[in-house]
This record gives C-alpha cells, structure tokens and sequence, in this order.
C-alpha cells in the first residue's frame, strides 16, 4: 500500500516537473529564476537578518528566532537530505539538463526553498504588511528551483514545510525560552 503510494507520487512528482521545465531556453527567465534561487542562498539571508537588526533594533527578537531557526533547519535539511538521497531530476529524467550547477548532489528536500519560507515567515510577522510579497517571493524561490531542473515539485514542498516549521520553533524559543 505504502509502496503503491510513493510510486504514484513519483509519477506524479516527474510529470510536473516535466511540465514546469517546460521550454527553459528563454534566457530571460532563466536569469530572472536564477536570481530568484540565489537571494535565498544562506549569505543572501545572512545579510538581510543583519541589515534588518541594524535598521530596526526592535526586530532582533525575530533575527534571534531567525538564528535559531536556521541552525534547526539546516541541520534537519542535512539530516533528511542524506537519509533520503533523492537523485536530482535531471540524474534520473531522460533529456533533462539542469540549468545550474546544483549545491550538492541529492534533491529531497529543497534548502532554497526552506530558507525562503523561513524567511518569508518571520518577515511576515515582524511586519504584516509585506506578507504578501515575501510569501510570493518565497513560492517563486520554490519555483526556481523547479524550473532551473534541480528539484522535483515534492522536494519544494518539503522545503517549503521544513522552512515554516523550523521558523515556528525559532519563535517559540525565543519567546518561551530567552
């Protein structure tokens, strides 16, 4: 049963993807995807935690939450990404070619993405008024990653679900604990 499952969220996971690579030769957008990925590379994220600190002193409980968080969700990445060791799609897709070089070698689960919603999630609450438009930046992070051929839908997802966990454990021990 459980098997039955997984392969037909395999099938699933390898059409979408195949949809959303789709045409990748349009440079426009593979630049444009590639600066997306890249503002949620660990420096990218480093940088706007310190900047934010600095310009607002009174969000560094967020950026505390937001240390917490990253240490949380790197390590679960790791943890998972090398238990699982998904290949990336374009190791297993016939005529796949990423259009970057990947950060390492397995896909599951995406780290851009994790970061981009970790993020997402404590800018959102620091200040409600731009929830909308770093959420949308951090489904657009998701959807690089799938465009670029470096992550299955299923990887972004998990990403995604790691990110707003690890953020909610920052924020709780940085309120219940310090």
């Amino acid at each position: 049963m459980v098997q039955i499952l997984i392969q037909q969220v395999t099938r699933w996971d390898d059409r979408m993807f195949t949809r959303i690579f789709g045409n990748v030769n349009r440079k426009s957008w593979k630049k444009l995807f590639y600066l997306l990925s890249r503002s949620a590379d660990s420096y990218s994220c480093a940088l706007i935690g310190l900047v934010w600190a600095w310009a607002n002193p009174t969000t560094i409980p967020y950026v505390l939450a937001g240390v917490i968080a990253f240490a949380l969700e790197l390590s679960l990445y790791y943890l998972i990404k090398k238990n699982v060791k998904r290949p990336r799609p374009f190791n297993k897709l016939a005529g796949i070619h990423c259009l970057i070089v990947p950060p390492d070698e397995f896909s599951f689960p995406s780290g851009h993405t994790g970061a981009a919603f970790l993020m997402a999630s404590l800018i959102s609450l620091a200040f409600p008024a731009l929830c909308v438009p770093v959420l949308l930046w951090a489904a657009l992070v998701g959807f690089s990653r799938i465009y670029l051929g470096v992550h299955y839908p299923t990887d972004v997802l998990a990403g995604m679900a790691l990110g707003l966990f690890s953020a909610q454990v920052g924020l709780w021990v940085v309120h219940f604990c310090l």
